[in-house]
């Protein structure tokens, strides 16, 4: 299984675009505003692949700004063999890599992941690389999907980073083994075993997702789950939801398995003394895959407030996966979807 071979997200070139000459040398004496401009055209797809690496928004927005940091205190050491891209990658990789060494964390007894996040769509859109990188695409589906995220936690950090840049990034062996100060032997072995790893972990009909999305079918499920919820029509919801359908909230460790626990679990909320009130949602995508931002009006309340955002993944046209995501201070999530928090 190679995601690269498939996705053909970035493709690093050996050659440094001319056009870039005087800002580098300028940089690389110190120029900061010179090194704020070459930097800058890849800060969103850095964050990307600290998001992969991570799981987690917030902790790649941190980890972006120590790739930075630590690019501006040693930029002596950019030596011309590869692209300036190439070496941030370098750099922000190793800060991953030190970051999941001081917060060992591991996924619950049922694969719950706590510190999982989404990652709005209209950000991976800006996540492309500059013109002058030709050979870099879009953000794939199937490297950003949250399923493929929850998988990637599964595996200890230097395989993560392995399968990050062999598979994702299509780095060579040499090339990555350099990265990790490693040997070829290594990254081929740690590249196996995280694959096989991979494979335990994923979806079962993963393979027959499209990997551009959203399609007709998603669209279609999203708005069916959305009036359902507005209605509170808990049967609607339940004839959406696959049998084997799993719920869960992180960071909440509870995960909740099958249609008839989902929609007992969700009853309460939608209708009767402790329900949430009047629903409105929104749809918005996160990770390539459908969601709905929801807004909740309580008795008494004039306007609608945020709640929470519903992630779903679709499988043959009925919801295999809701991942609800709570509107907090600590992770403002309609705040990065453009969305306001009142209706």
């Amino acid at each position: 299984m190679s995601f690269g071979a498939r996705a053909g997200l970035i493709v690093m070139t050996a050659v440094t675009d001319p056009r870039t000459s005087d800002a580098l040398a300028a940089a690389l004496a110190g120029d900061q505003t010179a090194f704020s401009t070459l930097v800058e055209p890849h800060r969103r797809e850095l964050q990307v692949h600290c998001y992969r690496m991570l799981g987690s928004f917030t902790d790649a927005e941190d980890l972006v700004q120590e790739t930075l940091l630590r690019a501006w205190r040693r930029r002596e050491t950019f030596a011309g063999r590869s692209t300036f891209r190439a070496w941030l990658y370098r750099i922000a990789t190793n800060a991953c890599l030190d970051h999941m060494e001081r917060h060992r964390r591991r996924p619950g007894e049922n694969g719950e992941v706590t510190w999982l996040q989404p990652f709005p769509d209209r950000m991976l859109e800006q996540a492309a690389p500059p013109d002058a990188e030709p050979d870099a695409t879009v953000v794939a589906r199937e490297t950003i999907e949250l399923a493929f995220l929850v998988a990637v936690q599964h595996l200890p950090p230097r395989q993560r980073a392995v399968l990050m840049l062999r598979d994702v990034l299509g780095w060579s062996a040499a090339e990555s083994a350099a990265v990790l100060e490693t040997s070829v032997a290594s990254v081929n072995s740690a590249l196996q075993r995280a694959r096989a790893t991979m494979r335990q972990h994923l979806p079962r009909q993963r393979s027959e997702w499209s990997v551009a999305g959203p399609t007709d079918e998603e669209r279609s499920v999203l708005q069916r789950f959305m009036d359902a919820c507005e209605r509170a029509d808990t049967s609607a919801l339940a004839s959406l939801l696959r049998e084997d359908a799993v719920f869960s909230m992180p960071p909440q460790p509870e995960v909740t398995r099958g249609r008839d626990a989902i929609i007992e679990l969700w009853a309460p909320a939608l209708t009767g003394p402790t329900g949430l009130g009047e629903l409105l949602l929104v749809p918005v995508w996160l990770n390539r895959q459908p969601a709905a931002a929801n807004y909740a009006r309580r008795p008494g309340d004039a306007e609608f407030r945020a709640l929470a955002v519903d992630v779903l993944r679709v499988e043959g046209g009925s919801i295999s996966d809701v991942l609800s995501f709570e509107h907090t201070e600590t992770f403002p999530v309609f705040d990065l979807l453009g969305l306001p928090a009142t209706r």
